[in-house]
């Protein structure tokens, strides 16, 4: 354990949580040694600083250490980053350049997020694992070193595996010694000293009083997910530190730092490229308006099944055909169906109510599909046929247009 300690005071690593202590462990365990290790664990864990402990333990100490962040270079030069390339190689090489392998010989070289990496650069690594040999992008010949090698990864590499993303074999190569570093939320009271440890360094660095936790604040820090880790915990330690006036914190000031990861997300709006999917705010507009006219013939259908059931005591007037003649048209029932259902019912006015011959007044018809078809026989008229232009007056797209042309058989 004192060993342990020693180590923790050397590299900065803050904690008594027995997972993190059990990392430390093995990665002095397997330092002596030329075994390839694999260290694991979620963005923001500190994986970083396993490698330097594993390095700075072995018999490579003194040799080169390097550390390279597979995922923030680009696919194209990643091959000529880590095995160099010869002069003329590609458009840009106007010299020779070593490359990572061969400049870290004899030493330690840290591949964080391993994951990252093409498969055509995995083939590479895996023989270099396998044999020490690997070519410059645009040589024919075969260099050798002398490296130990690290990798980290954030991701679940067995998934990768799953879907084609990860060698299994390299996998297998990496994953001589595996090392697993434990999340914040798992190290209980690791936090608290973390959270201590970053307050009174930003105090001092800007001279100001140290921030501290009430009770309330201690159980609410506790209690959090931390899905960004010590990462996350360090930056809200130095956020609040600086904005709040008050040194002591309390629950609230403290909560209205830690995003809500659990709370109910708005439904994103997500463009689909079907038949389904609306091209403009009219065509938008056009569905609504269908809706209401759906809910509006539901509404007159009721309205006469009451009637005819007797819940609604009128009689049918011979002077009251326009009654029927609109049930015809806003229910779809025949003539002989709604003139029966009309006769057999009584419309009688209450006593007392003045009867007045009114006038009857036709509707237009307020049909979606009458309205579209019109509106889209309009624009092509004024445009000559030419449904590009006339899709641009109507406001929505070419594809939408040929297939509204096609439905109402233009």
């Amino acid at each position: 354990m004192k060993d342990i300690q020693s180590i923790k005071q050397r590299f900065g690593i803050i904690g008594n949580y027995s997972g993190l202590n059990r990392a430390i462990d093995i990665a002095v365990q397997v330092a002596p040694t030329d075994l390839s290790v694999l260290i694991t664990g979620e963005s923001g864990t500190g994986k970083e600083v396993f490698p330097q402990v594993i390095h700075s333990y072995s018999t490579r100490k003194h040799g080169q250490y390097i550390a390279v962040n597979c995922g923030a270079i680009p696919e194209g030069t990643i091959d000529s980053e880590l095995f160099g390339h010869e002069k003329g190689a590609f458009t840009g090489a106007t010299e020779s350049r070593k490359g990572y392998f061969e400049v870290a010989d004899k030493g330690t070289i840290f591949l964080d997020e391993v994951a990252e990496l093409p498969l055509s650069t995995q083939v590479r690594l895996l023989r270099v694992l396998e044999t020490g040999e690997f070519i410059r992008v645009g040589s024919s010949k075969v260099q050798r070193t002398d490296v130990r090698v690290i990798a980290a990864s954030n991701v679940d590499v067995a998934k990768a595996i799953e879907h084609n993303k990860f060698r299994e074999d390299l996998f297998y190569r990496l994953n001589t010694v595996p090392i697993k570093i434990p999340p914040l939320r798992e190290r209980g009271e690791d936090i608290f000293l973390l959270f201590r440890k970053f307050a009174v360094d930003f105090a001092e660095k800007y001279r100001m009083p140290s921030i501290r936790l009430s009770n309330e604040a201690k159980d609410l820090l506790l209690s959090y997910s931390w899905p960004g880790n010590v990462r996350q915990l360090k930056n809200i330690t130095e956020q609040i530190s600086i904005i709040e006036s008050e040194r002591e914190i309390s629950y609230e000031v403290l909560h209205a730092y830690l995003p809500d990861y659990t709370g109910v997300k708005l439904p994103a709006v997500i463009k689909r490229d079907d038949d389904r999917s609306f091209s403009s705010e009219r065509e938008i507009l056009y569905k609504i308006l269908f809706d209401m006219k759906s809910d509006m013939n539901d509404l007159k259908n009721l309205v006469l099944d009451l009637i005819k059931s007797g819940e609604i005591d009128m009689r049918l007037h011979e002077n009251n055909s326009g009654i029927i003649r609109n049930l015809i048209r806003d229910t779809g029932r025949s003539d002989s169906v709604v003139t029966a259902e009309a006769r057999d019912l009584s419309f009688a006015p209450h006593p007392g109510t003045n009867i007045q011959d009114t006038e009857e007044v036709v509707e237009e018809s307020l049909s979606l599909a009458d309205k579209e078809m019109e509106m889209i026989k309009k624009a092509l008229e004024k445009y000559n046929g030419k449904r590009k232009l006339a899709a641009q007056e109507l406001g929505i797209s070419e594809r939408t247009l040929y297939r509204k042309i096609k439905e109402y058989e233009i």
